[in-house]
């Protein structure tokens, strides 16, 4: 993989797996300060987020740096592209329109999604 693909993957990473981790481990009443958009969905579906973030983020650097199946990462990093599109709509259904960071995130995976597959070719 390219230095570009590890400047936007590993903030990327690490940002996911705090935030797949908030989900997984924390209460309800103690994510609601920071996900209010939590109240509107079972905590099933928001620990199954939480993991899928974390497996994400997982994804995104352990083939890069085993060098086993390097291409998983840009799919990691689709996945992510498509867990923001997700958020997003979520968002804009609460009303909540304060959806600048889902975009940035949405573009960083985009970029890292396209850093990967160039360093592949």
């Amino acid at each position: 993989m390219t230095t570009a693909y590890w400047i936007v993957a590993v903030p990327l990473a690490l940002f996911s797996l705090h935030g797949g981790g908030l989900k997984l481990l924390r209460d309800r009443e103690d994510l609601l300060p920071v996900m209010a958009w939590a109240d509107t969905m079972p905590m099933v579906r928001v620990r199954a987020l939480g993991a899928v973030e974390v497996l994400g983020a997982v994804g995104l650097l352990l083939p890069p740096l085993t060098g086993v199946a390097p291409g998983l990462a840009v799919a990691a990093a689709l996945g992510f592209v498509v867990l923001q599109l997700g958020a997003t709509r979520v968002h804009l259904r609460r009303g909540d329109r304060a959806v600048a960071l889902n975009i940035a995130l949405l573009l960083v995976a985009a970029v890292a999604a396209r850093a990967g597959a160039a360093g592949r070719g």
